[in-house]
């Protein structure tokens, strides 16, 4: 069975609507195989009045099959319980991958309607399965037994994570604690999605007109970009708002300091009080949480969630926060005051740099030390340039070919299908890509996955290997009247870290899909994504697809040895920033009793990390959806995490040639292929050899030389 309990815990933001070509009522676009390319989503043949039929229709299905697994007469073995529970499901996951996987790409209210009212459905016919006193024995039988039944190391790990999944959902409990959790899952669910359509709410509601001489600053990408966004909006003149791209810009160019500090404060207040004011509600969900975890005899929500992780518990995370924390805040530091000291020069020495100036400023020190800044690399970065370049790191290392097929139906008109196939033409799998922010759209970059990866066997005994549909989703600038969709470096950076989810859901090579794919521990997901970002600085990678978009000229070498120079500028400051997020996801989900003033709690929480003033009335938890809506309670330390295992991987990289044949394979077939068949830390030293240590990040940040 795909675990779309776990699914939907990790996609409870909005959903999508699209257009359709028919009012049928009977009509069901989730049933049988889609006449499309490679089995493609119909999408313009799904329309918001279909969902919640095919949902509940889905729900009979399942239990039926369900009921079938119980109606078994014989002993329950690994086929007849484990692969048939496995199994079951398939209509009700279609429909869900569609669902989820659109949430947060095109939203509206008749969607958010919809989520409001599946969530309970979806989250009781969970509890239902997960409760079912009668499957669980089964499935414990066959676990206290798999020792004894000659297992694979795939089917063993089928097995174990099947039965740790039921346990951890409550399976174990009994009476009024199987009860109460019943209830506090659905609770929780209903509020992860309230915290979710608040955060997308509360980002739409603001926006800045601006005159000409408010642009003061401004490069001409952003100003043009500013034009786009109020002819857009039906206004006349310009605007910034708080997707990232216009955000990002302004924080970084605009010379007006009363207008960066308005519109930073705008950003870190969302969802603060008012009509979609999430104080309550995160609050409400860390305390339901806890009452879980204390359902299961843990003292903490961390301590029962991070069982199932590569860390394994609160200790041996705050071991890894702490550790970085100690090497890099004092270079952080450091970093800051030579900021404040570059910033007060300019402004006059009783100047106090403030969260505002940080990027403009920082922008600036950047241009003095290395004469080097986003808009002198924007014009190597022209989008359909950057998209050949990161699909042809993948066909350098692991020989895949990318063909834009435009026969593959799309759900909005800046989607585009690309047909991925190996060096010797077998088919892949499809990724779908979507680069630009809507005002539906979520913000940040995703991956997720619309269909999985497993094999299957028909009546006859013959094999089918289902192979991945995928879809990567960003916020990159757009295109303008004046000019293409020209990156920032750090846009780059992000499309190829989503690129690497999704080549690790692309060449996925499992049975069984609840094990494919990204499907792995929490704090490893993110190894194939940052483990792409490494070859961003590289010259080698940089002259394959770096041009000017108006002379077709290669990026010229001095720009890249500038990239090189500055590829550890405010390193530190960016570790302890990322540091702090962990820190607060971990103090939140360690709580031993309910908080009740939250703004307080996050305050106290930040202070370990702190390296600029802490502005009242801001705060980043009311926004937090990693962890309050998307998954990744007590996991977000997992990118730090991370962080050490691909610096580490790219060290055997740059140890014998950043695109060797040998160790690309190694790394498909250990890490990329395997999903989560087998504990990730094996799969990483069948690839390095080793387990890995932080010093290959601290010599890459230059934190130790």
């Amino acid at each position: 069975m795909k675990k779309f309990l776990v699914s939907i815990c990790l996609c409870t933001f909005v959903l999508m609507t699209t257009q359709c070509t028919t009012n049928n009522s009977n009509f069901d676009p989730f049933s049988g195989e889609y006449d499309t390319p490679h089995g493609t989503i119909p999408f313009d043949k799904i329309t918001n009045d279909l969902y919640e039929p095919a949902f509940k229709k889905g729900i009979e299905l399942q239990n039926a099959e369900i009921d079938r697994i119980l109606a078994e007469r014989s002993m329950p073995t690994f086929e007849n319980t484990i692969v048939a529970l496995e199994e079951s499901g398939s209509y009700l996951n279609r429909v869900a991958s569609v669902f989820f996987a659109l949430q947060g790409a095109e939203s509206n209210d008749e969607m958010m309607e919809i989520s409001t009212r599946i969530q309970p459905l979806l989250s009781e016919h969970g509890n239902s399965i997960s409760l079912n006193e009668a499957l669980f024995e089964r499935i414990k039988y066959v676990y206290d037994r798999r020792a004894e039944l000659n297992l694979n190391q795939e089917q063993m790990m089928l097995v174990e994570e099947t039965y740790d999944s039921f346990a951890q959902s409550g399976a174990n409990l009994e009476g009024e604690a199987r009860e109460r959790y019943r209830e506090l899952s659905v609770e929780l669910s209903n509020q992860t999605l309230k915290f979710s359509q608040n955060a997308l709410y509360a980002t739409n509601a603001f926006s800045m007109e601006l005159t000409e001489e408010e642009l003061a600053g401004l490069p001409q990408s952003a100003i043009d970009a500013a034009a786009a966004l109020a002819a857009s909006k039906g206004k006349e003149g310009y605007m910034v708002d708080l997707s990232f791209p216009s955000y990002s810009a302004f924080m970084k160019y605009s010379t007006r300091r009363d207008l960066r500090e308005k519109l930073y404060r705008a950003y870190n207040s969302r969802s603060i009080g008012g009509e979609f004011d999430n104080l309550p509600v995160l609050t409400r969900i860390a305390e339901i949480r806890l009452e879980m975890a204390k359902l299961f005899g843990c003292n903490t929500f961390s301590e029962y969630k991070l069982k199932h992780t590569m860390a394994g518990t609160p200790e041996a995370v705050y071991n890894l926060l702490n550790q970085l924390l100690e090497a890099y805040k004092p270079v952080a530091l450091q970093e800051v005051a030579e900021l404040q000291q570059f910033a007060a020069a300019k402004e006059g020495a009783d100047f106090q740099l403030m969260p505002w100036d940080f990027s403009y400023y920082a922008e600036q020190l950047k241009a003095s030390k290395y004469d080097l800044n986003d808009e002198m690399l924007r014009p190597y970065f022209e989008l359909d340039n950057v998209v050949g370049g990161v699909f042809g790191l993948a066909t350098k290392l692991y020989g895949l070919q990318f063909t834009e097929n435009k026969e593959i139906p799309v759900y909005h008109e800046e989607a585009k299908a690309y047909e991925v196939t190996d060096a010797d033409g077998t088919y892949i799998g499809v990724l779908y890509t979507d680069f630009f922010p809507r005002a539906g759209k979520r913000q940040g970059a995703w991956m997720t996955e619309f269909k999985g990866q497993w094999v299957e066997t028909d009546s006859t005994g013959a094999t089918f290997d289902s192979r991945p549909h995928v879809t990567i989703v960003m916020n990159f600038t757009r295109p303008t009247a004046t000019a293409p969709s020209l990156l920032t470096y750090g846009e780059v950076e992000t499309f190829l870290h989503e690129f690497g989810h999704a080549l690790h859901g692309l060449l996925s090579k499992v049975n069984y899909n609840s094990l494919s794919g990204t499907n792995v521990y929490r704090d490893f997901v993110e190894l194939p994504s940052q483990f792409n970002e490494n070859y961003l600085p590289e010259k080698e990678f940089l002259d394959g697809f770096a041009r000017h978009y108006q002379t077709g000229e290669t990026i010229p070498a001095e720009l890249v040895e500038k990239i090189i120079a500055s590829s550890q500028y405010h390193a530190a400051y960016a570790c302890v920033r990322q540091l702090s997020f962990g820190m607060l996801d971990m103090a939140w989900h360690t709580i031993t009793a309910p908080v009740t003033d939250a703004l307080a709690f996050e305050k106290e929480a930040l202070l370990p990390t702190q390296v600029v003033p802490a502005v009242d009335g801001t705060a980043l938890s009311p926004q937090f959806s990693h962890i309050f809506s998307g998954g990744y309670a007590s996991g977000y330390y997992g990118y730090k995490w991370a962080e050490v295992l691909d610096a580490d991987a790219f060290a055997a990289f740059k140890e014998t040639g950043i695109f060797n044949q040998e160790t690309a394979r190694s790394f498909r077939e250990n890490v990329l292929e395997r999903g989560g068949t087998e504990n990730p830390m094996e799969l990483y030293k069948r690839f390095r050899g080793h387990e890995p240590s932080i010093e290959a990040l601290m010599r890459r940040d230059g934190i130790i030389k």
